[in-house]
């Protein structure tokens, strides 16, 4: 059990909140954050009197599900500034998502929101062993996205240096670790394998040039396999974190030393798994899409949000102390879930396989095409001398068959041929829209 005296550092008390004490503040915060909404937001208003639901009906935790679903695709349609809460001269930051799939979601904060989301940062970073003292390499990008930003208030809220890389120019990354001998780094975890990569291409040796010991991933579903690859190479203990830049950003969830789960801060989040098909809310323990009520944000509430990430949710007691339930690390987004043929494939479930598999490379790209049926393809670096490996490409097509129950088609190519990512991977190349 762990010592709080010894190894809490920032906003302890909050950390170590018990089960009735997160209860309890739950319980108070969702009344008042209802009748916020409803009293503030006119798109609140209207759901609520739609669904017949009025806000003093919700008195209890069990009473949330009664809550209206909000969903992405109601802050695109309100975009920018429709779910304000407050008058537009009251906020102190915007941000805003990529808007790759339409317009973009614009997030915005008061300045109580930055300080609770600064303080969120500060615990995730202390939870992963971040004090003063330590150099954190911020590699996140920078500007309207909400992660650079977010993991930089973070480091300086427990006292680290923050070295402001942002994201891309990897050859400079590199000299910096070296050269300023970063002790934590911050980034998505597709970009650090890429760094596994060109580290060694740049003649640097990771365990001896760099002095890494703490690395914060997050951004993307990515595979444990993944993990064990970053952590071999750069000699570093790896953390998932979690969160959505509709939830203030990063923050939501942060794995302790335990790496059992990620911790969900109950007292600023109430958590919620439903089948993503039905709405129908699950019991702990079952798997299915988070949903997601942010407790005490003041520019923008959201209640009941459709996260579309699929997970499963433990409440017993973690043996690091926290009582702050944990989510199992993200298995995918029910909205990149690809159906092949009837089958359901996730990209961490191919990453999986491909990375158990010794001699091949860290990139890979999956290709969905349809021709009668769907097909699989699946594409994968190997060296030059295995390109050729029929044993090889027979071990990766069986396994990706007894993983997927579904045949793909494994094409090994060159090692630096697939495209590089400088955050996010792109990692599936779906055809099917374009035949």
């Amino acid at each position: 059990m762990l010592d709080p005296g010894k190894r809490i550092v920032f906003d302890g008390q909050a950390q170590l909140l018990k089960p009735q004490q997160l209860r309890r503040i739950q319980t108070e915060r969702i009344r008042r954050i209802v009748r916020y909404a409803y009293r503030n937001v006119p798109f609140y208003r209207k759901r609520f009197d739609e669904a017949g639901v009025k806000p003093d009906a919700i008195k209890t935790l069990e009473d949330v599900a009664r809550i209206p679903f909000t969903v992405k695709t109601d802050l695109r349609d309100n975009y920018p500034l429709g779910i304000l809460a407050v008058p537009q001269n009251r906020l102190y930051c915007l941000h805003a998502s990529s808007g790759t799939t339409g317009k973009p979601i614009v997030v915005a904060y008061t300045h109580g929101d930055l300080q609770r989301w600064t303080r969120l940062m500060g615990r995730t970073f202390d939870v992963a062993g971040v004090k003063k003292g330590d150099i954190v390499q911020n590699m996140y990008g920078y500007g309207l996205f909400t992660g650079g930003l977010g993991f930089h208030y973070g480091a300086r809220a427990v006292g680290a240096t923050v070295v402001p890389s942002s994201a891309g120019n990897t050859k400079r990354q590199l000299m910096l670790l070296k050269d300023l001998q970063s002790t934590a780094v911050a980034c998505t975890p597709s970009y650090m394998v890429y760094l596994c990569e060109a580290s060694r291409a740049e003649g640097y040796n990771p365990r001896t040039d760099f002095a890494l010991r703490v690395g914060l991933f997050g951004a993307e579903p990515w595979s444990e396999e993944a993990r064990k690859r970053i952590e071999d190479v750069f000699g570093l203990r790896a953390h998932d974190c979690y969160g959505l830049s509709e939830l203030y950003g990063p923050g939501v969830g942060i794995e302790c030393e335990q790496r059992n789960g990620l911790h969900v801060w109950g007292d600023e989040f109430l958590v919620e798994t439903i089948n993503p098909d039905t709405g129908q809310v699950l019991e702990s323990g079952k798997e299915g899409e988070l949903v997601i009520t942010m407790l005490s944000r003041e520019a923008m509430p959201l209640l009941r949000y459709r996260t579309r990430d699929l997970s499963r949710v433990f409440e017993e007691e973690c043996a690091c102390g926290r009582h702050h339930i944990r989510i199992q690390r993200i298995k995918g987004r029910s909205d990149d879930m690809l159906i092949v043929g009837g089958v359901n494939v996730f990209p961490s479930q191919v990453e999986h396989v491909l990375m158990n598999v010794p001699g091949l490379g860290d990139q890979y790209q999956i290709i969905v095409s349809h021709e009668e049926l769907d097909r699989l393809a699946v594409k994968v670096e190997t060296p030059r001398d295995r390109l050729n490996d029929a044993e090889l490409l027979k071990r990766i097509q069986t396994d990706l068959l007894a993983t997927l129950g579904i045949y793909a088609k494994v094409e090994l190519v060159e090692e630096g041929t697939l495209p590089r990512s400088e955050g996010k991977a792109s990692r599936v190349v779906d055809l099917r829209s374009k035949e």
